[in-house]
């Protein structure tokens, strides 16, 4: 464990030293609010709902956000409890809005990568790409703000990814017992 704290902490020195500047600062400031509470995803979520053509994408978005919500902010983080790192090591300097829960796994990367990976079967390929982009950009800004670590960023991804592989999965045996029904 302390090797993987050691490895979070010069990731995040790195980071706040070398690629930090005041251009990247306010695209990333817009990009981790996005992942805010996930409501860039629940409004993607919600227009795919109410279109034919992308229904079955907003149907696994919604299982993906749901099953991410309760493994990860209701009982991963409470159960882990980790706190955060700038918590831990005061020579780091925050530039947004302190979160008030635990830090494992990050939440917003969970279900960031869980929506866009139960949306990607769904729709069109370069969508899909952009949607998985913007997962893997809202994840890295965390990192970015020093409000999670690396390890955090990585579970969140791993378990998010999952999440959303699980769903779109549910969505197609759905699908198929409707057909052959």
């Amino acid at each position: 464990m302390e090797l993987i704290y050691e490895i979070d902490e010069n990731i995040l020195l790195f980071i706040q030293e070398y690629v930090r500047n005041p251009i990247l600062t306010p695209v990333f400031k817009f990009i981790t609010t996005l992942g805010n509470s996930g409501i860039f995803w629940i409004i993607l979520t919600a227009v795919f709902l109410v279109t034919k053509k992308y229904r079955k994408a907003g149907v696994a978005g919604a299982i993906a956000l749901i099953l991410s919500l309760i493994v990860v902010n209701l009982i991963l983080k409470n159960a882990i409890a980790r706190i955060r790192p700038y918590e831990i090591w005061d020579n780091l300097e925050i530039l947004i809005a302190l979160p008030t829960d635990y830090s494992f796994p990050s939440g917003h990367t969970s279900s960031s990568f869980a929506a866009a990976c139960g949306m990607y079967p769904f729709i069109p390929r370069k969508l899909g790409i952009g949607l998985i982009i913007l997962a893997a950009l809202i994840g890295f800004s965390r990192i970015y703000f020093a409000v999670h670590y690396p390890s955090d960023v990585v579970a969140g991804f791993v378990i998010g990814a999952i999440l959303g592989v699980i769903s779109g999965i549910v969505v197609k045996k759905i699908a198929n017992n409707k057909a052959h029904a």
